[in-house]
């Protein structure tokens, strides 16, 4: 097999920049390991900032979203008892964003590309990345029982921390930068709507909590729990308890309880990979950094990596310049890091650290009346929440 653009991994990342290389002309493989039912099924981040909704309306992926999706102005702080609440538009000019579940972006983008775009190929596992060096690189891969050769001009990869593509980087041209966290999130899926129309971050002396949402019927919860917590030992009543306590106000709001249907447990690590280039491999997404959850910047750090290499190849297409290619690392690592800085920042102002100190504690608090006292401190969080532009 050949193609212009060979990418591993179709996960939101890799389903989207085929689809921007289709409209731009340019044809393109997409290799995934899994098969259709599990891309379309398993359960990751929900919340689209606005640029990266504003790049699935342009791509011609945004109808349903647009339907379905449930646009938010605003989170709630909660602390001390206390709620208060972040108005994004009035604090960054309009900008918000939509809950909108990663496996319905991949069910849109996988419709689309089967319907009109380049091959998809289903449990096709990639093998290795060869040649990223040269002119011609190639993805050794297996499928349907046998291994094959996709020839590529450029290969991206999308296949997560733990793919392939990174691995044809030679190590004694990288850098590694990261950061492990004592604790992790229990996380379920209830079904029950949602206690508060929009996101609700709660901080607490019993550690961390998020009131979130899949749709008006089904609310996605979270608890900060230890590190290395076995998802089991926690009853789903105790769940409920917890939640309560750790969402608790000097109001009458309360916390509605459904039928818990799904539990897990996500370590919180920060993560970043130099360079995000090699010769004629580029990584997305997960491949090249991994951020805590609390800043909801995963999913969104991804589309921003391949729109800058789409328009970067297209530019190349339209002008002969590999500049935009060239910069593709540098240009991508800037959003990066200004991401991994604002998710430590939430990490850090809401999570309890096992062994903080009541100094610590007092801090926390400071922060959070910093930001609901001041509007430069309340629109830094908005700026952030809400998306750092693509370049």
């Amino acid at each position: 097999m050949r193609t212009t653009v060979g990418i591993i991994g179709a996960g939101p990342a890799g389903l989207l920049l085929a689809r921007l290389l289709h409209n731009a002309g340019i044809d393109s493989v997409v290799l995934e390991s899994r098969d259709r039912a599990y891309v379309e099924h398993r359960q990751r981040a929900g919340i689209l900032e606005q640029g990266t909704v504003d790049v699935l309306r342009a791509a011609g992926a945004g109808e349903r979203m647009d339907r379905e999706g449930l646009p938010h102005d605003g989170i709630e702080l909660r602390y001390d008892r206390k709620r208060h609440r972040v108005d994004f538009p009035a604090l960054t000019g309009g900008r918000s964003v939509t809950v909108y579940a990663q496996t319905e972006v991949c069910k849109d983008l996988i419709a689309l590309q089967l319907k009109d775009g380049g091959p998809l190929l289903f449990e096709a596992e990639a093998l290795a990345v060869e040649g990223a060096d040269g002119d011609s690189p190639r993805i050794r891969f297996r499928h349907e029982g046998r291994e094959d050769v996709l020839e590529c001009a450029y290969v991206v990869g999308c296949d997560g921390f733990w793919g392939v593509a990174r691995k044809a980087i030679p190590a004694e041209l990288t850098k590694v930068f990261e950061r492990t966290y004592p604790f992790a999130w229990l996380g379920i899926l209830a079904d029950v709507p949602p206690s508060h129309d929009e996101l609700v971050y709660a901080r607490h002396d019993r550690g961390f909590a998020l009131l979130s949402m899949r749709s008006p019927s089904v609310s996605r919860l979270y608890l900060q729990v230890p590190e290395g917590t076995d998802v089991e030992s926690w009853g789903d009543e105790e769940i409920w308890d917890e939640l309560e306590r750790r969402f608790e106000t000097d109001d009458d709001w309360r916390l509605d309880r459904g039928p818990i249907t799904q539990k897990s447990v996500t370590p919180m690590r920060s993560y970043v990979h130099e360079p995000m280039r090699h010769g004629r491999l580029f990584l997305a997404g997960d491949a090249a950094h991994i951020v805590p959850p609390t800043g909801a910047k995963g999913l969104n750090l991804a589309v921003g990596d391949v729109v800058t290499f789409a328009r970067a190849l297209t530019y190349q297409e339209e002008t002969g310049s590999a500049e935009r290619l060239d910069a593709y690392s540098e240009t991508c690592l800037r959003r990066v890091w200004q991401a991994e800085r604002f998710s430590y920042d939430m990490t850090s102002l809401l999570h309890r650290s096992p062994d903080a100190t009541a100094f610590d504690d007092r801090m926390q608090l400071a922060r959070l009346e910093r930001i609901a006292g001041s509007r430069a401190a309340e629109t830094d969080l908005a700026e952030g929440y809400t998306g750092f532009p693509f370049d």
